[in-house]
């Protein structure tokens, strides 16, 4: 049975942690890995992740307002971490389109709040549910109750985490990558 097939009947329970500095450091690593270096990488991003994190004023962000930030590590049932995800709280959602002479070029906007998430899996747990578990605790998460939309930046070509979105219940309203080559898979919390 190939690891794929094992784990689609179900994923493991995932439980949220607030990213602090010993988190990152239990994490950074992570980074270490060829192909997440290449999509996020390496050990200063989860650095930059962290400073974000203590930032409390809004700010314009491609053209919305970032309320707040969150950043969890996704914890197995032994309290191990196995996960981590990322993300800001917008007023809206809005595709960005780059600048133009008069500043960001947008469209699609969408009420919100709106969370932009990323996440990331311990290169060493790829493949066993752990992606599809953390985004669905985010999604049951109190601290983002209010929120209404959720959106997930993936690249084009990264198939696996987009396997993952799917799995979790994201889909993407729009097959045309950004002018970043980024796909945005949306999940809309039922009203």
């Amino acid at each position: 049975m190939s690891q794929h097939a094992r784990t689609e009947p179900d994923s493991p329970r995932m439980r949220l942690r607030p990213l602090d500095e010993t988190g990152a450091r239990q994490i950074e690593h992570w980074f270490d890995h060829p192909e997440v270096q290449r999509r996020l990488g390496g050990r200063s991003w989860i650095r930059r992740q962290l400073r974000l994190l203590g930032e409390q004023s809004p700010a314009a962000f491609r053209g919305a307002t970032v309320l707040r930030a969150h950043g969890w590590l996704g914890l197995d049932p032994a309290g191990t971490p196995v996960a981590f995800v990322c993300g800001d709280v917008y007023d809206r959602w809005v595709r960005h389109h780059g600048e133009g002479p008069e500043g960001p070029l947008l469209s699609d906007a969408v009420p919100g709040p709106a969370l932009g998430l990323a996440h990331l899996v311990d290169p060493a747990r790829w493949r066993l549910g752990h992606g599809r578990s953390v985004l669905r605790a985010v999604l049951a998460h109190p601290d983002v109750g209010d929120v209404r939309t959720f959106f997930l930046g993936i690249d084009a070509d990264n198939h696996a985490s987009r396997r993952c979105a799917t799995s979790a219940g994201f889909t993407l309203p729009d097959p045309g990558p950004d002018h970043e080559g980024m796909l945005y898979y949306r999940r809309v919390r039922p009203s």
